[in-house]
């Protein structure tokens, strides 16, 4: 169940280019950090040379960090290898307009070896993998995700030229669910909304957040997989409106000391026949599915918290009372705790609260999956309910360090029968390359506290 509000068939792509109406091609993918790489490529020469046979990049691309530096250490990829190509296999299901850019579409793509194997570490294909997995026990999964950002009046290379100090919030106060302070910034929201559902996307609805300039954008749920090419396309949008605006934005999970940004994740289940198998009627009584599913989940919050939250950054998020889980379980409705469930009847559901705005929202996704199948396939039975607030209840502990988190990803048996060794290995390295940056930097906060005083 796709949901789309665009009408870009590849027919109508050839017919485009052909009138001159589109003459520019995005082929994008995205890379281990959840952003979409690519090519921009004449209409003319996709057409020609690109659209039965994809086109080639480095492979570098899967084994970057987020800085684009070429890392040692990787399987797939080394100076000793050469650095060879990778090739981006278009998924015509996935054009789309882009309404940011004139006569522009875009094209998502598989990432495949030169002989055509697919790239088993590349985000989409995790995501795909597990979904093949699910789909062999009768089911398929449906949701959404809820990405916050903050916008600023800053601009991007003023930003940068400032060493990121001294931003312009886009509001002054927090200003969540405030239709005054929403209309402030309209402008900008009027455009992120429209032009997204130009893209696509389903936009339902806009809102404040917490934070200073701190905004949510809300849209339709559909099939996982469409979620998530939906999701890095609103990233990359977000981010060039607000560019072209004077203005800019930052899906950092905790980019000040105030409130962070989440990408809570919805999620439920649908049979062959697109049946929710969630609810046993019309109100929130749980079929047995849907208890081992969420166990699933719960289960193994600790194994996969790296693939909810990959950075040094995404683990300032979590603090209690500030509505960033920090305890291990689930709850009726309850915002404290890492699993919530909500609605009722056939939107009856469960929503993952540990992903910030950084999450590679296929690898998230994938691990939701993967967590539930582990549930389903061994039966687990679900704990109880935590009642209240669980920020003050003996629950276990998320990893609170990405330190700990990477630890026990590749330690984790469970992962390594979800995912394999080779994904496992993958973005264990690249959790490794992450701490040892971080490790490294001497930072503004040692400077400050120790510059006079030590």
């Amino acid at each position: 169940m796709n949901v789309t509000s665009s009408d870009m068939t590849l027919e109508q792509l050839q017919a485009d280019i052909a009138a001159g109406s589109v003459d520019t091609v995005l082929v994008a993918a995205a890379d281990i950090q959840g952003r979409l790489q690519g090519k921009r490529i004449t209409g003319r020469f996709f057409l020609d040379e690109v659209l039965d046979s994809g086109t080639e990049g480095c492979n570098y691309m899967m084994a970057t960090d987020v800085e684009m530096n070429t890392i040692d250490g990787y399987e797939l990829t080394s100076w000793e290898r050469g650095y060879g190509d990778l090739m981006f296999v278009p998924d015509y299901s996935t054009l789309r307009r882009i309404p940011w850019h004139p006569a522009t579409v875009m094209v998502q793509c598989d990432l495949a070896f030169v002989d055509g194997s697919p790239l088993s570490v590349s985000p989409r294909q995790v995501l795909k993998a597990q979904l093949e997995r699910l789909e062999k026990l009768g089911y398929s999964p449906i949701g959404a995700t809820e990405l916050e950002f903050a916008l600023y009046n800053t601009g991007y290379r003023e930003a940068m030229a400032g060493d990121y100090r001294n931003l312009e919030a886009a509001s002054t106060y927090n200003i969540d669910y405030s239709l005054f302070g929403t209309g402030q910034v309209e402008g900008y929201l009027r455009r992120l909304r429209n032009e997204m559902d130009g893209a696509g996307l389903y936009t339902e609805s806009a809102k404040g957040e917490c934070n200073l300039g701190q905004l949510e954008v809300g849209f339709h749920y559909t099939d996982m997989l469409a979620t998530c090419d939906n999701h890095v396309v609103y990233k990359l949008g977000a981010k060039e409106i607000a560019d072209q605006e004077g203005k800019s934005v930052t899906f950092m999970a905790k980019p000040n000391d105030r409130e962070g940004s989440s990408c809570h994740i919805h999620m439920s289940l649908c049979d062959s026949a697109g049946t929710p198998v969630f609810p046993t009627g019309h109100g929130t009584q749980m079929s047995e599915t849907m208890k081992h599913f969420v166990a699933g989940v719960v289960a193994t919050q600790h194994d996969f918290t790296y693939l909810y939250a990959p950075n040094i950054n995404s683990y300032k998020r979590f603090a209690d009372g500030s509505f960033a889980p920090t305890a291990v379980g689930w709850g009726w409705d309850n915002r404290t705790c890492a699993v919530r469930i909500v609605g009722h009847g056939p939107a009856l559901r469960f929503e993952q609260r540990v992903p910030g705005a950084d999450a590679n929202p296929y690898l998230a996704s994938a691990a939701l999956i993967a967590a539930g199948i582990h549930g389903i396939e061994n039966e687990l039975e679900l704990p109880e309910a935590l009642a209240g607030n669980a920020y003050t209840q003996d629950a276990p502990s998320i990893p609170r360090r990405l330190h700990d988190a990477v630890a026990a990803f590749e330690s984790s048996d469970i992962a390594r029968h979800a995912f394999g060794d080779e994904v496992v290995n993958h973005y264990t390295h690249a959790g490794e390359v992450e701490m040892a940056a971080f490790d490294a930097a001497v930072t503004d906060w040692e400077v400050r506290r120790g510059f006079e005083r030590l």
